[in-house]
Parts: C-alpha cells; sequence; structure tokens
C-alpha cells in the first residue's frame, strides 16, 4: 500500500473519531488532513511509513477523496473541462472545449459506486435495480445522469458541468456564438414577449442560450421555470424554478414536467421558461403560450424546421383525443422564432439561425422564414420579419430599425 493509501485510511478513521462531516466542515476537514499529513511525514522521516512523493499532491488528493469526487475532482476543477463521462471504470472521458478525450484515470469498481454514492447524496434521489437510471443536480450545478447494470454492461456516469459561460447575449457575442446584430434583435424579442423555441442538437448550447435570453427579461416580469433537473440558472429577480420528482420505492410520487407545466400556471406567470420539451408536456406548454404567456423552451432537433415539425408530433402523445389538426395550428400560432444552434468541427457552439414563424400553416406543414441564417460560416441577415410587430411597439422597440442595420 502506498502513502496516500495509508493516509487516506488513517484521515477517513480520524473523521468518524471526530464526528467531522466533510462535506459541510471544510474547514475543520482542512486542519485535520494538514496535521494528519505533516504526522505521517514525521513518521515516514523515521521509516516506519512508505515516504510521500509531494505532500501537497497528497494533500489535495486525500481531500478529494474524503470530501471531493476522488478522482474525478480535478476534472471537476479544470474551467476548461465541461463534461465528465465514464464507461465503466477503466474508461474516463472528458470534453475539453467541445472536443472529447480519453483520461489516463482509472478507478476502480468500488471507488466509482462510491462517487455515484457521494454525488447522489445530497440531491435525494435513488438508483437501484428497480429504478436503474437517474438524473440529478450536484450541489455546483452540475447535471448527473447514471444507468447501471444490467440496462448497462458497466455502470456508465455522466456529469454535465454548470460552466457559467454567459449571463446574456453580450457575452454570447464576446464568446464568438452570435453576432452583435443578432444578439440585439433576439434580445428586442425577448423584451417584448415573443415566444422563443432554442433547438441544436446535444451539447449544442441550448441551456447556456437559455440562460442568456433569460437576462434580457424584464425586471418586473415573474418568471416560472420547470426542469426535469434543476439546470438553468437565471439571474431574473422575480423566479421559481421547480424540477420533477421520481416515484418512490412504492411507486407512488411522482412529478413529471407535463404536471409542473399545469401548476407553473397557476403561479402567476409572466413567462414560463421549460427546460426541454419532450413529450406529452409539449400540449400544456403549448395552450399556454397560445393563450398569452410569453415562454422560452429548447427541444432536440437538427435544424429550425425539424424542431417546428417535431413540437407538431410530440403532443400527440398526451392522448388519442389530441390531433394533428389542432396542434399544428397551434404550433404556428404559438411559437414566434427558433433559435438554432449548430456545433463546429472545432468543438465551437454558435447560432446557426434564426427563423420567424410568421403564423401560417398549409397542408400540415408551419410555414418558416429565416431572420438571420448562416452563409459561409457567417450568422447573416435574411429576409425574413418576426411576427407580432405589435407587441414590438409596445415595448418601445422599432424592430424594423434594428433589422435594417442588421442588413
Amino acid at each position: 500500500m502506498d502513502g496516500v493509501a495509508i493516509l487516506e485510511r488513517e484521515v477517513r478513521e480520524l473523521i468518524r473519531r471526530r464526528g467531522i462531516d466533510p462535506e459541510r466542515d471544510a474547514s475543520d476537514l482542512a486542519l485535520l488532513v494538514r496535521e494528519a499529513v505533516e504526522d505521517y511525514d514525521r513518521r515516514s522521516g523515521r521509516g516506519v511509513v512508505p515516504a510521500l512523493a509531494d505532500a501537497d499532491v497528497a494533500t489535495r488528493e486525500i481531500v478529494a477523496a474524503v470530501a471531493g469526487m476522488g478522482p474525478l475532482q480535478p476534472y471537476l476543477d479544470d474551467p476548461e473541462i465541461e463534461e465528465i463521462w465514464v464507461n465503466g471504470p477503466h474508461r474516463v472521458f472528458v470534453a475539453r472545449r467541445g472536443v472529447p478525450e480519453l483520461t489516463t484515470t482509472i478507478l476502480t469498481e468500488s471507488q466509482l459506486r462510491d462517487l455515484v454514492e457521494r454525488m447522489l447524496k445530497s440531491s435525494g434521489r435513488r438508483l437501484d435495480l428497480s429504478s436503474p437510471f437517474v438524473d440529478a443536480t450536484l450541489p455546483d450545478g452540475s447535471r448527473l445522469h447514471v444507468v447501471i447494470p444490467d440496462i448497462t454492461r458497466q455502470w456508465s456516469v455522466n456529469i454535465r458541468k454548470y460552466v457559467v459561460a454567459a449571463r446574456g447575449l453580450e457575452d454570447l457575442v464576446a464568446l464568438g456564438s452570435l453576432t452583435v446584430h443578432a444578439a440585439r434583435f433576439l434580445d428586442a424579442s425577448v423584451r417584448a414577449g415573443l415566444n422563443i423555441l432554442v433547438s441544436g442538437a446535444t451539447q449544442a448550447g441550448k441551456t447556456t442560450m437559455v440562460n442568456a435570453l433569460g437576462g434580457s427579461i424584464p425586471a418586473k416580469e415573474r418568471v416560472i421555470v420547470c426542469e426535469e433537473v434543476f439546470e438553468l440558472k437565471l439571474t431574473c429577480r422575480d423566479t421559481v424554478a421547480m424540477q420533477c420528482r421520481q416515484p418512490s420505492l412504492e411507486g407512488t410520487g411522482e412529478i413529471p414536467l407535463r404536471r409542473l407545466v399545469k401548476e407553473a400556471l397557476r403561479m402567476r406567470p409572466d413567462r414560463i421558461v421549460v427546460g426541454e420539451v419532450r413529450e406529452a408536456e409539449s400540449l400544456d406548454l403549448l395552450i399556454a403560450l397560445n393563450a398569452g404567456i410569453p415562454g422560452l423552451a429548447t427541444l432536440h432537433a437538427n435544424s429550425a424546421r425539424d424542431a417546428v415539425a417535431k413540437l407538431c408530433l410530440l403532443p400527440l402523445l398526451a392522448g388519442e383525443n389530441v390531433s394533428s389538426s389542432f396542434v399544428v395550428p397551434t404550433v404556428a400560432s404559438a411559437i414566434d422564432l427558433v433559435v438554432h444552434l449548430g456545433v463546429g468541427a472545432d468543438g465551437a457552439r454558435r447560432v446557426e439561425q434564426v427563423a420567424a414563424v410568421p403564423g401560417r400553416a398549409e397542408g400540415g406543414v408551419v410555414e418558416l422564414a429565416d431572420v438571420f441564417r448562416t452563409v459561409d460560416n457567417v450568422l447573416v441577415r435574411a429576409d425574413g420579419f418576426p411576427p407580432g410587430i405589435e407587441r414590438f411597439e409596445r415595448a418601445g422597440i422599432d424592430i424594423a430599425a434594428e433589422l435594417r442595420a442588421a442588413s
């Protein structure tokens, strides 16, 4: 057994004896580890125990092991790393600025299980054979997803870190994800109360975009957020965020996203934000938007047109009494803009398309008109125009002038 392993075992025993909670008593833990390392160094000098290669490194590793996420902690601390995923104990990957790489980190099966148990401790969510999938939020805001055998061959863990990339649209401009003119247009659209659907593939930056759009919501508005797990970090002063709940061991108490959307309507919302539309909750969202409550939502899709087509299909999951003849015109009248995001070969996330939904549908197809489109990897003004001119006027915005400036 090497020196760090011996020292870690001793520190864990000291923690148990002194009754320290490593996650809550950070200062007490730091003092305990420092004293333990100093004592260990004295003993190693006498040849009683193996020497530590580097006392400072050993200290960090032990604190990470007993209070953090062990071998994964350095990746959680690295600001350039956006996501960590584990395909079994021996294959740990990270995404650095959108580019995946296989790390040299190797875990044991017991380490991996202990880490997952520690991550779930604060979430109140469970993982067992009857519920082999779990979504949870870590204390720092990172999103955790775990799948266990026999659904998978080995434990599969994904940690999508909460990285504050943008609090407003101007931050996306600085990052190169959005042009100045497109940012001004989107800012005006949010302030005017247009309903915006943000689409893109996984890891395209949809959550970041909604956070940035949220920065343009007027301060006087009350915003209700509905998510599967807490992920959005809106800065609005009057915000209530709700997340879904798993069923209990008895199979009761589940709170699905559809229920949250319905409850949001009873909470005096000025605006509703749905983290990700996947299933039948899309019907309740459309009904809310069609009733005059502005909203933001995200959806997985390959283009703005695909996003609208998908939104026309998802409400059909709500029941046999819901038909396309109702859904298609409802989508056409409820959604005003689609902001589509993409990921380049270099891992950079960019807005590829901003499409307006004029409110017309023909032959079961909702009409779209590009306001901005990508030409030669540059987002440029197209010839489309947003609906709801009267809403811009009420907000004191000359949207025609804004778009002329972008031409």
